[in-house]
């Protein structure tokens, strides 16, 4: 075989936006905020931190952007280290929960304010502020004043001043925290959009987990300074790791113990989501690839278009499921409760966990 008749060698890998080295934060007495974390961001992907208040997200972030020292571990943009940098020489900007705009300035000034200081051209500087502000849907707001703007509005700003800087990677603490949940949701899909339009990469902190599942490509669940679980929305939510990831990303039934061992024959402990329980009457058939138990409905949670029954199970312990009202009122469901039933489950929707 000649030279000519070689196949091509694979493009190297290109690196990780972000790469995250046995990253730890111990701060004054002794408190490890952040535990050995090993964590790759992909270019342009829109990634999301999830865990609880003092679960060491937050932590992870200001140690990207700059603001935290490492203990120990190393930070990686694009394939540098960039650990000892200071957060001016990091090519990342921060978009924060209060959004931090200045009062007395107009919206172009506040967005324009990181390119004065880089003493980029006043005419250059227009223009990109034009763009920015084009970019998250806010043209011709240029001249107002954080005051005048609405929540969503002031969090657009922000965005715009980050994005004007053309970063590699933008982070977000709890950037939708102060609003309310109907505007949340809006602000929600067009940051969703507004980030497959620019293509940074997007690091998003948050404890909201239907805000993490709703935007994200991918999530890492963290928990007291460790990553239980990194994957796609629909893995952490479908097969949870963990049952701390089980508990925490939605809501989930854990059957575990003696109770496990009379319903599923193993000691467990076992995740099974609500909405995959089946709610028949005794004297219902169940299928060969069902697993089932009996039990009686001790309170019905009516929510307009879902109920929750919550079941107290002959074998022991308590499981919740969930039913859409498609089709019976408030009056109908409530009924149900006190009532002896039978719950079933397809087998593969119920995942092993590690405790």
């Amino acid at each position: 075989m000649t030279n000519d008749d070689r196949p091509p060698r694979p493009a190297p890998a290109a690196p990780a936006a972000v790469r995250l080295e046995r990253l730890t934060k111990t701060f004054d007495g002794g408190v490890r905020a952040v535990d050995g974390v090993d964590l790759e961001v992909g270019e342009g992907e829109f990634f999301a931190l999830l865990g609880p208040s003092g679960s060491g997200k937050t932590t992870v972030l200001r140690m990207i952007a700059g603001f935290e020292a490492p203990t120990s571990g190393r930070v990686l943009l694009g394939g540098t280290d960039v650990t000892r940098l200071p957060s001016f020489d990091r090519d990342v900007n921060t978009v924060f929960q209060d959004y931090a705009l200045f009062p007395h300035m107009t919206v172009a000034q506040n967005v324009g304010y990181g390119l004065m200081v880089r003493r980029v051209p006043r005419a250059e500087r227009a223009r990109r502020v034009r763009a920015a502000l084009a970019g998250v849907r806010l043209e011709g707001f240029e001249p107002r004043r954080p005051s005048q703007l609405s929540g969503g509005q002031r969090q657009r700003v922000a965005l715009a001043r980050a994005l004007v800087n053309r970063p590699k990677v933008l982070l977000l603490d709890e950037p939708l925290g102060a609003l309310d949940l109907k505007l949340r949701h809006d602000v929600q899909l067009e940051l969703k959009q507004l980030q497959r339009e620019v293509g940074i990469t997007f690091v998003l902190v948050t404890h909201d987990q239907e805000e993490a599942l709703t935007m994200s490509d991918r999530l890492a669940v963290v928990n007291a300074g460790r990553i239980e679980q990194v994957g796609s929305p629909a893995e952490v939510y479908e097969r949870p790791a963990t049952a701390f990831v089980a508990g925490f990303v939605g809501t989930s039934n854990l059957l575990d113990g003696p109770v496990a061992e009379q319903v599923v024959g193993e000691a467990g402990p076992f995740s099974i989501r609500p909405e995959k329980i089946r709610l028949t009457r005794p004297d219902d058939p169940v299928t060969p690839d069902e697993l089932s138990t009996t039990g009686r409905v001790a309170d019905v949670l009516y929510a307009g278009g879902h109920t929750r029954f919550l079941i107290d199970l002959e074998a022991g312990g308590r499981l919740t499921a969930v039913r859409q009202n498609a089709e019976d009122g408030a009056a109908a469901v409530l009924r149900h409760s006190g009532t002896d039933v039978v719950l079933a489950w397809q087998r593969r929707h119920m995942v092993r966990v590690a405790e």
